[in-house]
């Protein structure tokens, strides 16, 4: 998968979250937008850490300790 399909998806997954997070702030008890809420977060998870790995990190979270990528 390229680099701009990548963040693209990372996007997508990241509006979902978004959507879910206000979804819940009407419906709190709603489990199964709860369970898919935590779904697509471990997903978004998985997808910035394949992506950080092969290009570069998103958030300084991501980042490598191996001074390959320096924040100032």
């Amino acid at each position: 998968m390229d680099r701009k399909r990548m963040l693209c998806d990372i996007g997508i997954v990241d509006f979902t979250l978004v959507e879910l997070m206000l979804f819940l702030d009407t419906h709190p008890d709603n489990t199964e937008a709860i369970d898919q809420f935590n779904y697509y977060a471990k997903v978004k998870t998985k997808m910035v850490q394949e992506y950080s790995s092969m290009y570069e990190p998103l958030t300084k979270e991501y980042a490598v300790t191996n001074n390959k990528w320096k924040w100032n």
